[in-house]
């Protein structure tokens, strides 16, 4: 607007005049008027100034003088020029002249002090710019206002608020960082003095302050935020009533109409807190009543605020407000997510930045580590991990705890990311060292527990487990020395279950390799097998993450390799032999690269192809290798390895790396064979250490194929020292020399007859314990090369063997009182004995192919000796010893015997009828067993039907592998149990009962195909049929009905849906089934109502597998079947024992001796070869009359009912599926042999 064409008023122009009419101006200065041009307006202002600048308060006369001009100045004509020029001239004029009239001002208007305020305060705009030739100026202003407190003037007029927030916003709004601290300083002057000399500060000029706190502003302008952080620290005395007054107004009443910034509340606190906590002294308690709000969001919000208060660095709040802290802690169990998840997240900083708030915390992440959200469960981990990576000291092994648990979780996110973190902790602590040696003390468990993950079903897990080894553990990009000596020691300090799952892994890599391996041979054929191509691809895409997907991609990188000889020949290199670990770091990378697609991101199919070649790739182990971890061995023997410091002892080193050694001769045979390995390997032959010895006997065994034509000078000096191992060894050591000579040599013939001829000569039964070694040694020869020693083995068997030792006791035993002894306390004839019987059964399994009759003479002989219970001679003088190596009631036999059966199922070498044994289980008294039992159960059964999906010709053969034909052999099994004699007994026919569920109950877990109604289709046709062994004695037959009537009563009680259609007609096996008669209709019961009844709802035996391991079934009319406690059965001797009390105090057999011959003839005497020997005996013993069967039971099987144990609690040890709280994974814990999982 143009000032200066509006027409003016005289006094307007002239202001308060002298007496004589005149304004009086400085020396020099003409009058100022608007008749003037404007740079002659500018100059005599200036020196207006210039005059008013030199004037102090003391100037009383010149004061009076210049009064008229002081006046003149603030007319409308200056406040509004147009001019800023001119306008600043006035502005500094006025400035001047409140600091030259002070304490009075000459303007006694309200108005127009309230005019001139606001006309100054639109001039300090003018800071903005420091390189204007006029900011000196704009400074002198500023810092004339701020020296004397100018605007302290306007406490006095009513409407000062809005002068004072005007001034404010400018001066928020001008600061930028090309000012000086002077700036800064004299704008917090002027400000300060505003307020602490006021009597208080409004809502809208504390806004105008706090509003630069807000993230927003303070991101636009970080000088106006500085600047309200320290006005607010120079007047926290005064403005804290404020504050506390503003977000009472919000917080409290609710009444965000108070200021535009109440939807900043959280973020003004947060900010105020940093600046000072006494700004909020009266705001704390507040957020404690919004801690408890009923609005989950605005808890939400006051979370995140209090998680930022708690967790900042220099933050003592928890300690000074014990209250809050308490009721934050709270929030850890909101029964909202996102509060509980933000609780979580805040540990993290909380742990890292205050570690003696570590303990409040420990239980309240205990708690959330179990939460039922996958993404709390999750954050739990990675705060501790983001802590213990910061520093091992700020987590607790209680903490550690919870990673570890989390390990098995039931969602793979969780389980990885835990895995991950206690990887990166083992490689930072115990790999680099780098909190020293207590640190890495305190996480040596990790390596352990990741290892053990490896037991898991799950392919994701044990692929994970396999990259963290290659990448943690042992990182395959170290230098071969460095990498050999992080495997040696850590093979050493494993413990056994890890260094189990260790070598199972290996294990499944090499055999990975072989299937690409074989895959390979058949594209090199010249017709494709399109079938036996099939099966291949399905097995290596069950070993890659996600089987069904990684079919579709195994598939299309089988057509890859077919039309691609380069990528072929690549593979080919990876997966041979003599593959170093650098070539296959480049065959990866270049098989990678070309089946890359620049156009795709992200490659599925690549990163598929990329897990199977990171699991078939020897990225650790190669012929440098082996020579690295033979060098740190000898090493260890010579002394002067650095086994201590790395917290191992030397024979533990020597001996941990042997057999490190003896497990890579199995996996990369081919890396051993250098003169230097061997010659090493001869040195730990020669050492006093049992164990080192045998461990290089095997690996020479494993690994020396070519040692005959390559090294000869090894071959004549390994000779001798077999030779001698295999005389006077240890009896290990000369079953493995033995084995050595047989696998290595081509003149083996000659090599065993040099040993078989001076040791048969030298057989002496007066000197039992140098018998020992001779017999292992004989056994074996006689094993590996039956046709060559026939003649004279026979003659030994004959002459010496049971003539001469078994069928004479030297020495008198004693009985000890123990079911089991080990070796150290049995007599050496006892021992030789022992050795003896092994060697008939080497001696049997060598002529499995001869139809010679010294192996049917041989099975009545081993016969005779588990009748007797080992007292062939019937002096009873044995007895104790060799009868309780073989007797089923002992807890070492029944492992074993647990272990060679599921061990030969598993891998599909043994018939479907021989699962059958696992129902007797079921009587074990031992629950560990029991649950033991149960998993190999399900492994087998597991694997069966897997076999069945991937090979489509199985059906063809589904007698022999469909799981559910098991039925028909369970109940011809339990119908021959000699404990089962009287099919109306109650406890007989619940023990029926318990042995079917324990079989029953893993099939019927899933309805599959409709197999419910299978299995009842099948005991529902056997009672239509007679038993084979025993078709004319109806006393077999009815105990066979009664059995089938237990299984329909279980399978009917149990599931709604067998009554549906069976979807085939099952076939029932002709060796124990007769063919069903024409019009023959058997619908009798043989089981009555009432027996029915209490069978299933009575109170039956306790069973810890079937109460507290196995889950009920959860499909519609299941009953569930509940056993009940020891206290409930009140005794566990039933009536037969009642009635014959000479027979209280023994046990009840696991299995009958009579069955047991049957099973054990096959597993524990012949093998797993004498099929044919074994169904011949069967049928022998099930034909011998009834009355013996009975008079044996009655001696030995029904003399007490079995005690179990109350289905309370569970051991962690024990392999048994336990459900876990909310958010854990339903897994087993490693095995207390893992053996016995992992295959």
């Amino acid at each position: 607007m143009d000032f200066t064409a509006q027409p003016k008023p005289a006094t307007a122009l002239c202001g308060v005049v002298s007496a004589d009419g005149k304004i009086a101006y400085p020396p020099g200065v003409k009058e100022i008027t608007d008749k003037i041009t404007t740079d002659e307006m500018i100059k005599r202002l200036k020196m207006v100034v210039k005059t008013f600048m030199d004037m102090d308060q003391d100037s009383e006369d010149e004061k009076q003088q210049y009064l008229p001009l002081a006046l003149h100045l603030a007319s409308e004509f200056f406040l509004r020029n147009p001019n800023k020029d001119v306008r600043l001239l006035v502005a500094c004029c006025l400035a001047d002249i409140f600091r030259i009239y002070a304490p009075e001002a000459p303007y006694t208007s309200h108005d127009k002090l309230k005019d001139i305020f606001l006309f100054i305060t639109r001039q300090l705009k003018g800071l903005e710019d420091t390189k204007s030739p006029q900011f000196n100026r704009y400074f002198y202003l500023l810092e004339n206002l701020a020296w004397v407190k100018s605007y302290n003037i306007c406490f006095e007029l009513e409407d000062c608020n809005e002068i004072f927030i005007q001034l404010f916003r400018t001066l928020f709004s001008v600061i930028n960082n090309s000012h000086n601290k002077k700036v800064q300083m004299h704008m917090l002057d002027l400000m300060s003095s505003i307020i602490m000399e006021g009597d208080g500060v409004t809502q809208e000029l504390l806004d105008s302050i706090l509003i630069n706190l807000i993230p927003a502003h303070k991101n636009l302008n970080k000088q106006s935020f500085d600047l309200a952080k320290v006005l607010l620290k120079r007047t926290v005395q005064t403005i804290e009533a404020c504050i506390a007054n503003f977000f009472n107004q919000v917080l409290v009443l609710g009444r965000s109409s108070v200021s535009d910034l109440s939807e900043h509340v959280f973020d003004l606190i947060q900010e105020l807190f940093a600046i000072d906590p006494h700004l909020l002294l009266s705001v704390m308690p507040q957020l404690e009543f919004k801690l408890k709000s009923n609005d989950g969001e605005e808890r939400l919000a006051v979370v995140r605020l209090l998680a930022k208060l708690f967790g900042s660095k220099d933050s003592d709040l928890a300690t000074q407000n014990r209250p809050l802290w308490q009721c934050f802690l709270g929030r850890f169990n909101d029964i909202h997510v996102p509060v509980r998840l933000e609780s979580v997240k805040f540990a993290s900083h909380c742990l890292m930045n205050h570690p003696d708030l570590a303990k409040d915390l420990t239980e309240y992440l205990k708690v959330r580590s179990h939460d039922p959200e996958e993404a709390i469960r999750h954050d739990v981990i990675v705060t501790i991990i983001t802590a213990a990576k910061r520093d091992l000291a700020l987590v607790n092994d209680q903490l550690l705890g919870f990673v570890r648990e989390r390990t098995l979780d039931k969602r793979w996110r969780v389980r990885k990311e835990a895995m991950m973190g206690l990887a990166q902790l083992y490689k930072k602590y115990c790999l680099h060292g780098e909190a020293g040696k207590e640190a890495a003390e305190k996480v040596s468990w990790i390596k352990d527990k990741l290892l053990h993950i490896y037991y898991q079903n799950s392919i994701d897990d044990k692929l994970l487990v396999e990259k963290i080894f290659a990448q943690y553990l042992v990182p395959h990009n170290l230098e071969t020395e460095e990498r050999m000596k992080c495997l040696y020691y850590l093979y050493a300090s494993l413990d056994p279950n890890a260094v189990k799952a260790l070598n199972e892994m290996w294990k499944c890599q090499n055999m990975l390799r072989s299937h690409v391996r074989e895959l390979l041979d058949l594209h090199k054929q010249p017709t494709a097998n399109c079938s036996a191509m099939f099966g291949k691809l399905m097995t290596i895409a069950k070993n890659l993450p996600d089987p069904g997907k990684a079919q579709d991609f195994v598939k299309k990188f089988n057509q890859v390799l077919g039309d691609d000889e380069k990528l072929r020949s690549q593979l080919e290199l990876l997966i041979s032999p003599t593959c170093s670990c650098k070539q296959a770091d480049v065959c990866v990378r270049e098989i990678a690269r070309k089946l890359a697609n620049p156009k795709q991101p992200t490659n599925p199919f690549l990163e598929m192809v990329k897990f199977l070649l990171e699991r078939i790739a020897p990225v650790h182990i190669d012929s440098e290798a082996i020579s690295a971890l033979v060098k740190l061995m000898n090493k260890s023997i010579e002394g002067t390895a650095d086994d201590e410091e790395e917290g191992v002892s030397p024979d533990t080193a020597i001996r941990s790396g042997l057999e490190l050694l003896k497990v890579l001769s199995f996996t990369h045979p081919t890396s051993f064979h250098s003169a230097e390995t061997y010659e090493s390997l001869l040195q730990c032959l020669r050492m006093e250490d049992d164990k080192v010895a045998e461990a290089a006997i095997q690996i020479f065994r494993n690994t020396g194929h070519k040692i005959e034509t390559d090294l000869p000078q090894i071959r004549s000096t390994l000779i001798p020292i077999l030779h001698q191992k295999a005389k006077r060894g240890t009896p290990h050591q000369a079953k493995q020399a033995v084995h050595c000579i047989h696998a290595i040599f081509t003149n083996k013939e000659v090599q065993l007859a040099q040993i078989f001829e001076p040791l048969s000569r030298s057989l002496n039964a007066d000197v039992p314990e140098q018998l020992i070694t001779p017999l292992v040694s004989l056994g074996h020869i006689s094993m590996l090369a039956p046709d060559q020693f026939a003649s004279p083995m026979k003659s030994v068997v004959a002459n010496f063997i049971v003539k001469d030792l078994l069928m004479n006791d030297r020495s008198t035993g004693e009985k000890n009182g123990k079911l089991w002894s080990p070796d150290e306390e049995v007599s050496p004839e006892v021992l030789a004995k022992v050795q003896a019987i092994k060697l008939l059964v080497r001696w049997l399994l060598g002529m499995k192919n001869n139809q010679s009759k010294s192996a049917n003479s041989t099975l009545r002989l081993l016969s005779a000796m588990l009748v007797s219970e080992g007292d062939l001679t019937e002096q009873k003088r044995i007895r104790t010893y060799i009868g309780t190596i073989y007797l089923i009631n002992i807890e070492c036999l029944r492992q074993i015997f647990a272990q060679k059966l599921h061990k030969a199922l598993v891998k599909l070498l043994l018939p479907l009828e021989y699962m059958a044994i696992f129902a007797l289980c079921a009587k074990d008294p031992v629950k560990e067993r029991r649950a033991h039992a149960r998993q190999c159960l399900l492994k087998n059964i597991s694997i069966r039907r897997e076999y069945i999906k991937q090979n489509p010709m199985a059906t063809e053969k589904l007698l022999s592998l469909l799981p559910e034909y098991v039925v028909p052999y369970m109940i011809h099994l339990l119908a021959h149990d000699p404990d089962f004699t009287r099919s109306q007994d109650v406890d007989q026919l619940r023990d029926i009962k318990e042995c079917l569920w324990f079989m029953l109950e893993v099939l019927m877990t899933k309805n599959e195909n409709n197999s419910h109604a299978f299995m009842k289709k099948m005991a529902e046709n056997i009672k239509l049929t007679k038993d084979a062994q025993s078709p004319d004695e109806s006393k077999m037959n009815e105990k066979l009905y009664t059995v089938c009537d237990v299984a329909l009563c279980v399978i009917n009680s149990k599931s709604a849906l067998c009554n549906a259609d069976s979807p085939k007609d099952p076939v029932l096996p002709m060796k124990f089934f007769t063919q069903p008669e024409k019009d023959f209709c058997n619908d009798k019961s043989y089981i009555s109502e009432e027996t029915r009844v209490l069978l299933l709802t009575g109170k039956p035996k306790p069973a810890g597998v079937l109460g507290a391991v196995n889950k009920p079934l959860s499909a519609t009319g299941r009953k569930p079947y509940v056993r009940s406690t020891g206290a409930e059965t009140g005794s566990n001797i039933n009536v037969n024992s009642e009635l014959n009390p000479s027979t209280g105090n023994r046990s009840r057999q696991f299995f009958s001796p009579l069955v047991f011959v049957t099973i054990t003839h096959y597993l524990l005497v012949v093998g797993f070869f004498l099929f044919f020997v074994f169904n011949f005996y069967l049928f022998m013993i099930v034909t011998q009359r009834e009355g013996e069967r009975e008079a044996d039971t009655q001696a030995e099987g029904e003399t007490g009912s079995m005690h179990r144990e109350p289905d309370v609690g569970f051991n962690p040890g024990s392999p048994k599926i336990t459900p876990w709280a909310k958010g854990r994974h339903q897994t087993a814990a490693p095995p207390r042999d893992p053996q016995l999982v992992l295959f």
